[in-house]
């Protein structure tokens, strides 16, 4: 199987490096679309394009709103030469061994699926605070928790994005049917981190998701993707940053009130 990875970038200095390289071993290309990052966002992707020479294709396509996010969603998906699409965020790092088996369930039983769904761990204050399940709302599957569509069958006879703005839009197939919703998408217990509540760019960041909580403190044994422990350039910021000062006290304060929310909600 022929196997590409989507990313659609907006200053993501903080976590890029690590997205990217993260995965790059795994796939054939990285398609990127970088939607007007002010930050070091760019150089650092050119950097990786030194050492893992053709394996990413970016393009500059200036700033989108919500819809144009979409439709560049869309763009992208027609752009890709392949058989299946790994989805893939400037806020995501996968663990080896977790892109490692779900490109090898790509290779071994791909003809028969339309798409996989897997789980996510993710840091709310900093890294390492884990976000507990009860915050997870994405429901799909039988599942209600922290989980993401994260690949997707290229050949489904009509695959589309729909023109719903970002962040509600999703990928349809024959009968105008979600993906996630095919008797051929399938659960895969191959969890990866997202950042999407730390501090993602150096910079200001159009579509900012950090909110002031904290999460559960992570064990003394908790082992993150290798990535973040290896070698990066030295303009490359450290994932190794810990709450303090007016953002710890307000996510202290916060946190217990969002707990009750949850639990009332649910």
């Amino acid at each position: 199987m022929k196997i590409w990875a989507n990313t659609i970038v907006n200053n993501e200095d903080r976590f890029i490096w690590f997205s990217i390289m993260s995965i790059i071993d795994y796939v054939d290309k990285i398609l990127i679309y970088d939607t007007g990052s002010q930050d070091s966002t760019i150089k650092i992707i050119e950097e990786i394009e030194k050492i893992k020479k053709n394996k990413i294709i970016i393009r500059k396509m200036g700033e989108v709103d919500a819809s144009g996010l979409t439709e560049l969603r869309q763009t992208m998906l027609e752009e890709s030469d392949c058989d299946w699409i790994i989805l893939l965020d400037g806020d995501e790092v996968w663990w080896d061994e977790s892109i490692k088996k779900l490109v090898e369930k790509i290779n071994w039983e791909g003809q028969d699926l339309d798409a996989i769904v897997v789980p996510t761990m993710i840091p709310v204050g900093d890294i390492y605070h884990m976000q507990e399940e009860k915050a997870g709302q994405y429901q799909i599957l039988g599942r209600k928790g922290h989980f993401n569509l994260r690949a997707i069958n290229k050949r489904i006879p009509n695959l589309h994005v729909d023109d719903t703005p970002y962040p509600l839009e999703g990928y349809r197939g024959k009968n105008n049917q979600l993906i996630q919703e095919s008797k051929k998408t399938i659960f895969l217990d191959t969890p990866y981190l997202h950042v999407t509540h730390l501090e993602r760019s150096s910079t200001r960041r159009k579509f900012d998701k950090s909110k002031y909580e904290l999460g559960d403190k992570i064990s003394k044994n908790f082992k993150f993707p290798a990535v973040l422990y290896q070698d990066r350039p030295f303009f490359v910021p450290s994932p190794w940053v810990k709450i303090s000062g007016k953002s710890l006290i307000l996510s202290k304060l916060l946190t217990p009130l969002r707990k009750i929310k949850r639990r009332i909600m649910t």
